[in-house]
């Protein structure tokens, strides 16, 4: 269970009075001073994502316009073992490629004792989002929902490269004993330098790394890499869904929730343009009640009209990526990742006759405090982080990010783009592998079956 202190008397002065929302944070963290800052790294690249071309095909094909520089890792935190094989896997990036490695401060010295070269921290002096190119995360599922909340106020996400060291790893991809073949599978994707070209000259390392690669030939820096134009990384874009906050005097309080959540986060959280960004969930977002309380009673509106009041434990609204996580173990449908859609699922309703709901992923979805709760709080989650505590009249409003295109010739944008084995599919494997989809209870039944 997480532990919150309240925020700032400075920032709730600057907030006008609500007792209806309240937020909680935890204490800010310093990012160690003897690491340099991505603030002074290059900007960020933004990749392609093309539609792939085998006939029905739903992923997307990742097309770099110029190599990437700076590749922020995101590993398992208390585990030698993981901080040893991020240790092998930078050292690797460093030697052959031109990138810049980036981890978060409470890893910095950790990792820094194992490598031979420096490397950055994404802290508060700069905002990551205008600078990582890639994100390789190291652990689990935990792990990549960590390395994914640190743009969950930014609408775009970097290419997200996973290797599964923890202990269910349902949305890890990448094994990491083929570590090399996925690095450069996914950082020369959709190249076009000819093995034939000659060599260049790496460009110099200097005391804060490599900054800046101009007067470089771009891909050809990395002859007899390439796979070629046509062979491109598969990258399935993951849907989110974004929250906004509103008290009962129709207020809205978004911009404490992604306060509470920047100041909760160990490393810089990336920011946005936007002037009140709302909040997005990879998972799902929670209203639950506080232990030792009574059901929460909680009304719920689908795109601006009532729809039906619960009494329950908690109601979720999750992703379908979410759909294999606490909604599955509440009792809700598996759906697959590409399904353009929400789910809501009650959390133990006193009632038999709720069953979890799947919705268009355009639909509004509204979860109102009942009054009828008698000003008791409830626990307010974002991808299983706790940002506010709200009551009676505050509302959480809800609905899919888009993801695609917004008019013909345009890139697609949107979701959290996860890079996975283009020669399997893994999503299928990890529901029989990993969840024993349909798994008999019949003692000594076999893998395949048979009696």
């Amino acid at each position: 269970m997480f532990r919150h202190r309240p925020i700032s008397a400075k920032l709730l002065a600057a907030a006008r009075p609500n007792p209806l929302v309240r937020f909680f944070s935890a204490a800010p963290s310093h990012s160690p001073t003897q690491f340099p800052s991505t603030v002074s790294l290059p900007a960020r690249t933004f990749p392609r994502y093309l539609q792939s071309t085998k006939p029905g095909s739903s992923l997307l094909s990742l097309k770099w316009p110029r190599p990437p520089q700076n590749l922020l890792v995101v590993l398992k935190l208390h585990s030698e073992e993981v901080v040893d094989s991020v240790a092998k896997f930078a050292e690797y990036v460093r030697s052959e490629y031109p990138v810049n490695v980036v981890v978060e401060p409470r890893m910095a010295s950790i990792v820094q004792k194992r490598l031979s070269f420096p490397i950055y921290v994404a802290d508060n002096r700069s905002n990551i989002a205008d600078k990582i190119d890639i994100v390789a995360t190291f652990g689990g599922d935990g792990t990549v929902l960590r390395a994914a909340s640190l743009f969950k106020l930014h609408s775009s996400v970097p290419p997200i490269l996973s290797f599964r060291m923890g202990t269910l790893s349902f949305l890890c991809e990448w094994d990491f004993i083929e570590y090399k073949k996925a690095w450069r599978e996914m950082y020369m994707s959709g190249s076009d330098v000819a093995a034939r070209s000659a060599a260049v000259p790496r460009p110099h390392l200097g005391e804060q790394g490599f900054t800046d690669l101009s007067g470089v030939a771009g891909w050809e820096l990395l002859r007899g890499k390439s796979l070629g134009p046509s062979r491109a990384s598969k990258v399935i874009l993951r849907h989110r869904i974004k929250a906004d906050v509103w008290d009962g005097a129709g207020q809205n309080m978004t911009h404490q929730v992604s306060d509470t959540l920047a100041s909760q986060a160990k490393s810089g959280i990336g920011g946005n343009e936007e002037p009140m960004p709302s909040v997005r969930a990879v998972n799902e977002i929670l209203i639950r009640r506080m232990p030792e309380a009574p059901p929460a009673i909680i009304d719920i509106f689908q795109n601006g009209h009532f729809f039906t009041q619960t009494v329950a434990d908690g109601i979720l609204v999750s992703t379908p990526t979410g759909s294999t996580a606490y909604s599955l173990s509440a009792g809700g449908p598996i759906v697959h990742p590409l399904v353009r859609s929400l789910l809501i699922t009650p959390i133990c309703p006193l009632s038999l006759s709720f069953r979890s709901l799947v919705l268009p992923l355009d639909t509004k979805v509204s979860l109102r405090i009942s009054p009828k709760n008698r000003g008791r709080e409830m626990y307010l989650k974002v991808d299983g982080k706790t940002c506010a505590h709200v009551a009676s009249g505050a509302e959480v409003r809800i609905e899919g990010e888009f993801v695609g295109r917004t008019a013909p010739g345009e890139e697609v944008h949107g979701g959290v783009p996860c890079v996975i084995r283009s020669d399997a599919d893994t999503w299928v494997g990890g529901l029989n592998g990993l969840l024993k989809f349909n798994r008999p209870f019949v003692r000594g039944a076999s893998e395949d079956g048979d009696d």
